[in-house]
């Protein structure tokens, strides 16, 4: 019986049997496969240098051990990051589980070898700069859709609101008098933030004036922000005219309404305030949620001392 046959949980056998699964009876995507068929690969590589020639001999230490190399690269491979390391390892433990599944093997020593946990991606917020472009560009041809769009990148930046609340704001929402409006969040809780004389006086003058309009050209209601046709303003629709602002602007950096929530959670952050005060701002359960704010801002105060004091430069 040769170390090639299914029955003594040969690895080449195994692979192939395992990719020929994954394309025919799970119809993978080409991209997807040829991912798969490189981790394996790799892996294989790793398996054949520490003399492991069958699938039954393959220990969970091997593979913990495949993932430290991954990690950590050798003479013939770079390190990986996390993700593309996750992404190897849950190859792997896929593999492993189908062999056992098909019994090409006893095992599953990959059961136990969790992928390491992607770093956590920084939230991108625009430089202050950029965000006054975009809004000083907003509204700037006069007609009722740009004191629309104007009042719409002002409440979005200066109340921290998802775009989904922006849209479904309605005119009785926000009080202009007090300073106030209540944004509906997820799992429908409400919360009440206060906005500031930039994004008042923009609504106050998109309702006194583009809003009017707006709403004779359909059948009116509740909403705050039209379309065109007098109908409340899309999700989509206003991502396009924030996308549509930037451009204008000369704003080169990739821009989403999130982008403006980022900004305004930074910004604050930047300037002073408590992490549990834009907790409450943003509509976070959990304070957990907005730290991730504060690595951006000490990462701007890392830059900011590197380059003025005189002693933090090598």
């Amino acid at each position: 019986m040769t170390a090639d046959t299914p029955t003594t949980g040969g690895i080449t056998r195994a692979v192939r049997t395992y990719l020929d699964h994954l394309a025919v009876e799970r119809g993978l995507a080409k991209n997807t496969l040829t991912s798969y068929r490189r981790d394996l690969r790799r892996y294989q590589e790793y398996l054949t240098a520490q003399d492991v020639a069958e699938l039954d001999e393959v220990t969970e230490a091997v593979v913990a051990g495949f993932l430290v190399r991954l990690r950590e690269g050798d003479a013939e491979h770079q390190p990986l990051g996390s993700t593309s390391a996750a992404r190897t390892v849950v190859a792997v433990r896929g593999f492993h589980k189908f062999a056992v599944r098909d019994g090409l093997a006893e095992l599953d020593p990959a059961a136990a070898v969790k992928p390491p946990t992607p770093a956590k991606r920084l939230p991108k917020a625009l430089p202050l700069s950029d965000v006054e472009a975009i809004l000083d560009a907003a509204g700037s041809e006069g007609t009722s859709l740009a004191a629309r769009d104007r009042a719409l990148l002002e409440v979005l930046y200066g109340t921290g609101a998802r775009i989904s609340e922006a849209v479904g704001l309605d005119v009785d929402d926000i009080d202009l008098v007090d300073g106030t409006v209540r944004l509906r969040g997820k799992g429908s809780k409400e919360r009440v933030v206060p906005v500031g004389s930039f994004a008042r006086e923009a609504v106050t003058a998109y309702v006194e004036g583009g809003r009017r309009e707006l709403v004779g050209n359909g059948a009116g209601g509740p909403a705050l922000f039209l379309n065109a046709r007098g109908g409340r303003l899309s999700r989509q629709s206003a991502w396009a005219v924030l996308v549509r602002t930037a451009e204008k602007a000369g704003v080169t950096r990739d821009v989403s309404p999130h982008t403006l929530r980022h900004s305004f959670a930074t910004h604050l952050l930047d300037g002073g305030a408590d992490v549990r005060v834009v907790q409450e701002l943003l509509g976070h359960a959990s304070v957990t949620t907005t730290q991730v704010y504060t690595l951006v801002t000490v990462d701007n105060l890392r830059e900011v001392f590197a380059t003025a004091h005189p002693r933090a430069r090598s």
